[in-house]
């Protein structure tokens, strides 16, 4: 009688096995690609009509160089205040 009750399943009593570690290079890249990704979704929000990008852009495609002009003293005003 003992032979027809099944077994009770065998129970793993020590730690997970540890997963395999990365190499540097590759958890790097994963940082980088992942970041990479946010940068590109926060653009991509940026540029729908009536935020920030979009705006800017339809600016500079209106009046290119007034809007040079206007980087270019920005730009000369930041570096004078460093």
């Amino acid at each position: 009688m003992a032979d027809d009750l099944p077994s009770p399943p065998l129970v793993y009593e020590g730690l997970d096995p540890s997963p395999e570690s990365k190499s540097t290079i590759e958890e790097v890249s994963d940082a980088v690609r992942g970041a990479a990704n946010r940068v590109g979704d926060a653009i991509e929000k940026g540029k729908k009509p009536g935020m920030p990008l979009s705006i800017l852009s339809n600016i500079a495609r209106e009046a290119p160089l007034g809007s040079l002009l206007v980087a270019f003293l920005l730009g000369v005003a930041v570096a004078r205040r460093r």
